[in-house]
């Protein structure tokens, strides 16, 4: 299907902008020029918002949490932003934070975890599951139902999330009631045909992901670890239910569409959807794409669906 007229429309908008290439730049340069280009519309209003500080290893780290209204406690969703491990934070994913508590009823937990190349693999995805246990063991504190809590995220957001599962699994930590992986980064191949088709011209190129990927890894093993490329798991049941999102004129469309497989074949229950004509942000965009409006809609659904019962995990 060809690329959406909404989304074509947009690409064309930001084309004529003539900005540099994030792979051109620094990593504190790119950071700048996307918080430039971030919009300013405010988001939906939510009950309650409110920034917490939490200790990490090496630091601190803060979240911010959105609260719907209503008496809870709450379902929540452990949400992790997008940006290739160098962008992005809580401010700038603040409008769809707001849009998944409201419609999904849950108290979004976004996090700020640290960014590369400043923190490389593993310290983001630490943070990640370090900001998920503190949601946990405060549940009751943060009005929380703890058996209802799931993990989320756009892009390297998704990886994130998709890596929290792991390890959540792996050390015995919380029992996860969903995972929400939104285009998500899962492996570091660009031989796929997604990769191939959608290389340039449609947001982010294969050069950026190659860029994003350089800062986030220290050395090319790290590309092997499943925390770092959850693709690489060589086993993947005993995860939380998943809802995988991917857009079809996008360079992550196939690893995405691999991880959804990979986990329906290891017995994770699993919903795909693929969006046509769609590219890689439209998650993001839903004020101004229908599609990425549909998307977010959907999520909630499937959000509200899997927190309406405690958590049960795939083989339990």
């Amino acid at each position: 299907m060809p690329l959406d007229p909404q989304a074509k429309q947009m690409l064309d908008q930001l084309a004529a902008l003539g900005l540099p290439a994030y792979n051109t730049l620094t990593p504190i340069e790119a950071r700048a020029q996307a918080a430039a280009a971030r919009a300013t519309a405010p988001g939906e209003p939510v009950a309650h918002v409110v920034d917490r500080s939490i200790l990490v290893d090496g630091g601190a780290i803060s979240v911010r949490l959105y609260t719907p209204a209503g008496s809870g406690p709450f379902p929540a969703l452990v949400f992790f932003h997008g940006g290739g491990w160098v962008l992005g934070s809580v401010e700038g994913s603040d409008a769809t934070s707001r849009s998944l508590a409201n419609a999904a009823g849950c108290v979004v937990v976004s996090v700020e975890y640290r960014l590369a190349p400043e923190s490389k693999f593993p310290v983001p995805a630490e943070d990640c599951y370090a900001a998920t246990c503190w949601t946990v063991e405060q549940a009751a504190s943060l009005n929380i139902d703890v058996g209802r809590v799931a993990v989320g995220g756009i892009s390297a957001g998704g990886n994130l999330a998709a890596a929290v599962t792991l390890m959540a699994r792996d050390r015995g930590g919380p029992r996860l009631a969903h995972q929400l992986l939104v285009v998500p980064v899962t492996n570091r191949d660009f031989t796929t045909a997604s990769y191939q088709e959608n290389a340039a011209g449609y947001g982010l190129s294969q050069e950026a992901m190659a860029w994003f990927w350089d800062h986030y890894l220290r050395t090319d093993d790290d590309a092997h670890d499943p925390y770092a490329a959850p693709l690489q798991a060589a086993n993947l049941s005993g995860l939380p239910p998943a809802t995988v999102q991917t857009a079809e004129c996008d360079p992550l469309r196939d690893e995405g569409a691999q991880y959804a497989q990979a986990l329906a074949a290891a017995g994770v229950p699993v919903q795909y959807t693929c969006y046509e004509g769609m590219i890689h942000t439209f998650f993001s965009m839903a004020t101004l794409l229908t599609k990425g409006r549909q998307a977010v809609d959907d999520a909630a659904a499937a959000l509200r669906t899997a927190l309406a019962r405690p958590a049960v995990s795939a083989g339990d």
